[in-house]
């Protein structure tokens, strides 16, 4: 995967560039601002954009709109400090396919990148709940796609589908779950895609807003 790095913070993006090239992703280019950012990618075309929001001139949120008009097969993921639900909002509405923050560790971050090929999306834990609150029908109830009946959804699961979801709720990745069960990352991702279908889901951010209501994802972190 191709991958253009955005950020105003140069000791940053060359950590993070090493980072992804050491997770043998290639990054084609960096740019320090918005504007720059959609210079490169029409120089570059990359698969992917990690983007930055806060930086002088063009900001990333107004980058991100640029772009997806005129290149809206590209990804774009915002990679930020900010956690405010206005941000996240917006880097959606802006047609970003995921929002992570900069305290990710490296594992984390290397894996949700690898699911974008996929048509996965890519956010920080917690995130993806407070997205489906604001955009979903109905804020507190299913989230778009699931049963109308929860219970009978959930009872299609075999408990390690159940066990498995619940870990991926909790904020844990593909690979720690495949540690924590003893199985391969690819085992993991297989169980999920019966979980999506099972459920009448889309995706995973629509998977973990289904656990969190359904109580799954409480004191996850210490599953066994």
């Amino acid at each position: 995967m191709k991958i253009l790095l955005v950020d105003d913070h140069p000791l940053f993006i060359d950590g993070l560039q090493a980072l992804l090239e050491a997770g043998e992703m290639t990054v084609v280019g960096t740019a320090r601002d918005g504007a720059a950012a959609v210079a490169a990618v029409r120089e570059h075309r990359p698969d992917a954009v990690l983007m930055d929001i806060q930086m002088p001139g063009c900001d990333g949120l107004t980058a991100t709109r640029l772009i997806k008009t005129e290149f809206p097969e590209i990804k774009i993921v915002i990679l930020t400090m900010n956690d405010d639900d206005q941000s996240l909002f917006e880097a959606m509405k802006s047609g970003a396919s995921g929002y992570l923050l900069k305290n990710l560790e490296t594992t984390e971050l290397l894996e949700l990148l690898a699911g974008l090929p996929k048509g996965e999306t890519a956010f920080s834990p917690g995130l993806a709940e407070r997205l489906l609150q604001e955009f979903v029908p109905g804020k507190g109830s299913q989230p778009a796609g699931a049963s109308a009946n929860g219970d009978c959804a959930r009872k299609s699961l075999t408990l390690r589908q159940e066990k498995i979801l619940t870990l991926i709720a909790g904020g844990l990745t593909y690979k720690q779950v495949a540690e924590l069960l003893g199985v391969s990352a690819r085992t993991v991702r297989f169980h999920m895609n019966e979980i999506l279908e099972r459920l009448h889901l889309e995706n995973r951010t629509q998977a973990i807003a289904y656990a969190s209501q359904a109580n799954l994802a409480a004191g996850t972190n210490k599953a066994q």
